[in-house]
């Protein structure tokens, strides 16, 4: 049960029953016609211990001033005068009425665990008809890649389409498409090709995530020596494949006949154009170069720090320094596909 205490700063405590507390907090607040200077805020104190809470509240003690209809009535019947005040007596030579309630109350400590369910990814699908369907190297390529291979006297300017996710970045939550992580020596790796080869950049992202997926990779002169960036766009997908997860194939048909890159070859006003024997596809994705198989320079899937093999990078850029040499690509490639060495140091 609830105990309520009215003490005086001088005189001893009274106790006083629950249905007179009111009385005493009405008597304790100013009226709102009256106006003094110098008014002493009311506190407030709080203090608890377990399951118990006291809360102590100081006011000044206001001297009330009745109406004079109600000081004419309360002449004319002093009993009923006495029994509005019922309860205990309040003196104090002090300015100051200290009320104490002190309660008990149970504290419920409410946890809410919130389970965050995990991102699941659609399934892959097959890419409609009208996206081009599952495609296949042609008789013509596979007939040129089937001959031997041979090494030039000299390094030459070679194509390297460039995969970004995956393969030189990594996204660790796909709820956050604009946060990346870089593999090691991906920003020296990219600073190399780009100084020596053409670089064409494509990835399956959509365009304003391959924006960004650039943008953390390469600074604004670098994005500018790019042949090409390309994204999602350039598939020739249907409006449906675009806007689901369908298979989609680098087809090095598209890129070869585009302007762009044509232009770039270095032999481009003598008719020199890029091919299979001049051209590599640095991907992780075996799928996506279904087209062209003996063009892919496969590398493992980049996953984050946790995990990767060491100087993967570096490796691959040594095999494409020997590329350079190599009189066709897909030829090289057929008898020589590329394979980490556990073993490889800088």
């Amino acid at each position: 049960m609830t105990t309520q205490e009215v003490s005086a700063a001088s005189q001893q405590m009274a106790h006083i029953p629950g249905a007179s507390i009111a009385l005493v907090k009405k008597a304790a607040k100013a009226p709102p016609w009256r106006h003094r200077k110098n008014k002493a805020a009311a506190t407030a104190t709080v203090t608890g211990s377990g399951e118990k809470v006291q809360v102590t509240v100081t006011k000044p003690k206001i001297k009330t001033q009745k109406p004079k209809n109600q000081k004419k009535a309360d002449r004319e019947d002093p009993e009923a005068a006495a029994a509005a005040t019922t309860g205990a007596e309040v003196s104090s030579p002090r300015q100051v009425v200290q009320v104490t309630e002190t309660t008990e109350s149970k504290v419920l400590a409410v946890s809410k665990v919130v389970e965050r369910r995990p991102f699941i990814r659609d399934e892959i699908t097959v890419p409609s008809a009208e996206s081009g369907g599952v495609p296949e190297p042609t008789t013509a390529y596979l007939s040129c890649a089937q001959l031997a291979p041979s090494r030039l006297v000299r390094p030459r300017r070679i194509l390297i389409v460039m995969d970004l996710n995956g393969t030189l970045l990594h996204r660790p939550n796909k709820r956050r498409p604009s946060h990346f992580v870089t593999r090691p020596y991906a920003r020296v790796f990219m600073d190399y090709l780009l100084t020596n080869f053409a670089v064409a950049v494509w990835s399956s992202a959509r365009p304003e995530n391959v924006h960004g997926l650039v943008a953390s990779l390469l600074t604004p002169a670098q994005r500018q020596r790019c042949v090409v960036v390309w994204g999602r766009d350039r598939f020739g997908l249907s409006r449906a494949d675009y806007d689901s997860r369908v298979q989609v194939y680098k087809r090095l048909a598209r890129v070869w006949s585009d302007r762009a890159v044509m232009s770039a070859h270095p032999d481009a006003r003598r008719g020199g154009r890029w091919d299979q024997s001049n051209t590599v596809l640095v991907d992780d994705s075996a799928e996506k170069a279904r087209s062209e198989p003996h063009n892919l320079l496969q590398i493992p899937e980049y996953a984050g720090p946790v995990g990767e093999l060491p100087f993967v990078l570096p490796q691959v850029h040594d095999y494409i320094n020997e590329l350079a040499y190599q009189a066709d690509i897909s030829r090289y490639i057929r008898e020589n596909p590329f394979r980490l060495d556990a073993g490889y140091t800088l």
